[in-house]
């Protein structure tokens, strides 16, 4: 399975803006369908958005669409998420994940993705 790293988190206040990275590791990531998932405390952990493998199509939830951008940059084996307009409801920990199935779609569901990073913590002040 593929090694991911998250970095980029840390403490914003509201209205700030993040970029979170997403390094992996190998020399399939240009085949891998990629997404982002949070989790705060005491909540399940819930989708954010994905991007196909070759980076063409996104998706997003409605919680943050319009506000965070993803991204994939097949030749430095890294995907980002751009955050802006941050609020303190976007605080929770951040997840990387990838589908290491070679050319294949993925979803809004956790099941869609085999590996996954220890994620960044981002955290919005009101």
């Amino acid at each position: 399975q593929v090694q991911l790293v998250e970095s980029g988190g840390g403490l914003v206040q509201t209205g700030g803006s993040l970029q979170l990275s997403c390094a992996a590791s190998g020399r399939s990531f240009s085949k891998y369908g990629m997404g982002w998932f949070r989790q705060a405390p005491g909540k399940e952990r819930e989708f954010v958005a994905t991007i196909s493998w070759g980076g063409g199509s996104t998706y997003y939830a409605d919680s943050v669409k319009s506000r965070f951008t993803i991204s994939k940059d097949n030749a430095k084996n890294t995907m980002y998420l751009q955050i802006t307009s941050l609020k303190p409801e976007d605080t929770a920990v951040y997840y990387c994940a990838a589908n290491t199935r070679a050319f294949s779609a993925v979803g809004r569901s956790r099941a869609s993705f085999d590996s996954w990073g220890q994620g960044t913590q981002v955290t919005v002040s009101s």
